[in-house]
């Protein structure tokens, strides 16, 4: 008597992600008039949906969330703590938004690696996140880490004065801290001097990042992966107070749902604008997370049509998980 062979076992089914919300990335990606890449990642079933998720485009500052997990990292194996002295020089300041300059006196600025995090996260202070940058050891270290916790499709640039001076096709230098002596280099350049090194910048941008590269990170994240759970927890409640930003992805929320993300936003050319983006980790009411991405490289539409795309996507997330 032939006995049946053993059954295989099947193959565990997949989630698939809602179809409406599918649609609507799809549309709204399509529908934008401007380089764009989104990216909708639910942490919970592991399912993903993007527009143009897998193109590196410019991060600006959503880069200083990859240098706060460093630092939260290295607090976690005793490495730094958030109560460390830390004083801030003149040598030390960068360009553009940088709250922490006003503070900085002949004599420096006394604060810690705490308050630093905190004007990086929740005010997106370019000087902080720098001298954080490099107390956790530089650019190398942020690519090491990058690479030891498998956030495939993010790198890291040179940190904020070189990222800012090379984008405008300039070379760095150390009497520029503080930012005015890089304006007036930038402004006496001629349009198409600035338009070339913008589109080198464009073409290949050197703090580049996907959309589905960033939403891997902030499920690693989200899941407890990459750092502590009193880390996790830490950084997260961060990102939720952050003060920037508050017409982008948030401008889609309903009562209930929350949101911890990090902005960037690059240079201007005339009506081109670059690196435009916010990026996050937002909640149901009902504890199920999604990471979310949108990442403009460039565009010429105004700012309320930029931010608009931005609550859409949100609005469209909440639609589906209703």
């Amino acid at each position: 008597m032939q006995t049946a062979p053993p059954a295989r076992p099947s193959a565990p089914v997949r989630p698939q992600p809602p179809a409406q919300l599918l649609n609507a990335v799809q549309a709204l990606g399509a529908g934008f008039a401007g380089d764009v890449g989104i990216a909708v990642r639910d942490i919970d079933e592991g399912w993903s949906v993007a527009w143009a998720g897998d193109t590196p485009r410019p991060q600006q500052s959503v880069s200083k969330l990859w240098v706060a997990i460093a630092v939260m990292d290295a607090i976690d194996r005793g490495r730094m703590s958030l109560t460390d002295p830390v004083t801030v020089r003149r040598s030390d300041l960068t360009v553009f938004h940088q709250p922490i300059r006003a503070l900085v006196g002949p004599d420096g600025y006394r604060t810690t690696v705490g308050d630093l995090l905190r004007g990086a996260m929740t005010r997106s202070d370019n000087t902080c996140n720098d001298v954080l940058l490099w107390r956790v050891g530089g650019p190398e270290a942020i690519r090491r880490m990058l690479a030891a916790k498998r956030i495939a499709g993010v790198t890291f640039g040179p940190g904020e004065r070189e990222l800012q001076a090379r984008t405008a096709g300039l070379t760095w230098r150390p009497e520029w801290a503080g930012g005015w002596g890089f304006l007036q280099a930038r402004a006496a350049m001629t349009h198409a001097a600035r338009a070339r090194a913008l589109d080198r910048y464009l073409a290949a941008p050197i703090d580049g990042a996907s959309a589905n590269g960033v939403t891997l990170g902030l499920s690693l994240l989200a899941q407890g992966k990459l750092l502590s759970a009193r880390s996790t927890a830490s950084l997260l409640a961060l990102m939720r107070s952050s003060r920037t930003g508050p017409l982008r992805l948030k401008s889609g929320l309903r009562p209930g749902w929350t949101l911890a993300h990090k902005t960037g936003t690059g240079q201007d050319l005339g009506a081109l604008s670059t690196g435009y983006n916010d990026v996050g980790l937002l909640v149901a009411p009902n504890g199920h997370r999604y990471a979310v991405a949108v990442m403009i490289a460039s565009t010429r539409v105004a700012i309320g049509t930029r931010m608009r795309l931005m609550g859409n996507v949100t609005r469209a997330i909440v639609a589906a998980a209703d």
